[in-house]
């Protein structure tokens, strides 16, 4: 078999990314989005986008996204290869000098149809050939106005916090006990500040976020939501209770309340996701109405 030749795209051939044949069954392309450089208009850098060729031809590509201002890549979440080319997209992954989580975007219901099946499982074992490991499958949200709001809750006040410190405390005592994999992964390699301190980014990291922290009606901290704006629209960017808060159903509250604020700033669509371990705040998304639209797989 003829050698492959991997390399980067650049702004005058990028067209080539678009040469490979993707039936649509799973990826980026389940959700109606186009390869195209950020000069085009689009999403990706063409450094930041690699293809195996052989013979001339694209018979695996990768493309690592990440906004305008970022330096280096947030994520792989573009990644194919053509019919008995699985071991060619193994080795573009290993050869490409990134090392961020792959997601990969599948339907909801990817494990009951043989194609989508067929398609999610061998990018699954490409990634996992090349190093990576599964981290978590996580449902993805889109509540729209169609969807209704919820009654607006009013047994806990919110406020605005500014001070990162602060955000960064309550955000430790959040994940001290959590379900969520992201938070334990980096507990468990890092400490509880890592986790922490990761939100906190991811605050900053936002264009806009205005982070909310709840009390209940003796004035004593319950929990923060987190109504954020991303590249690609608004977003129930994080829903968090303080352990010893726990079962009263303050989740609902913080994720209602957290969509009302994002109506009042003009949102008519808003995502959000959680872990499919994490059942209490699936149950909570259900609840104030927001419909599975995906799912997602982080290999890390």
């Amino acid at each position: 078999m003829t050698e492959l030749v991997i390399r980067a795209l650049t702004e005058s051939d990028a067209a080539l990314f678009d040469t490979l044949d993707d039936p649509g069954l799973v990826g980026r392309a389940i959700a109606g989005i186009e390869y195209a450089t950020f000069a085009e208009g689009g999403d990706y850098r063409p450094d930041w986008t690699y293809v195996a060729l052989r013979d001339d031809r694209v018979v695996a590509r990768a493309a690592w996204w990440g906004a305008e201002g970022n330096g280096t890549p947030v994520l792989l979440n573009w990644f194919d290869f053509a019919e008995g080319e699985q071991d060619a997209g193994t080795e573009l992954l290993r050869r490409a000098p990134f090392d961020v989580e792959y997601e990969l975007m599948l339907p909801p219901d990817w494990r009951e149809r043989p194609e989508t099946l067929a398609a999610g499982q061998a990018r699954i074992a490409a990634a996992e050939a090349a190093g990576m490991k599964m981290l978590v499958e996580r449902y993805h949200y889109r509540w729209t106005t169609e969807c209704g709001l919820p009654p607006r809750p009013d047994r806990l006040t919110f406020r605005e916090e500014r001070d990162d410190a602060v955000l960064f405390g309550v955000l430790r005592r959040i994940h001290s006990a959590t379900l969520d994999a992201h938070a334990l992964r980096s507990a468990a390699e890092h400490d509880l500040d890592k986790a922490a301190q990761e939100e906190v980014d991811y605050i900053r990291w936002c264009p806009e976020a205005w982070p909310q922290l709840a009390y209940d009606a003796e004035g004593e901290l319950v929990g923060m939501h987190l109504p954020v704006r991303i590249p690609s629209g608004f977003a129930a960017g994080f829903i968090g209770v303080l352990p010893e808060q726990r079962g009263h159903g303050y989740a609902f509250d913080l994720l209602a309340e957290c969509t009302h604020f994002l109506v009042d700033k003009g949102a008519t669509v808003v995502v959000g996701a959680t872990d499919e371990g994490n059942f209490p705040m699936a149950a909570h998304f259900a609840k104030v109405g927001y419909p599975v639209v995906q799912k997602r797989i982080n290999l890390v």
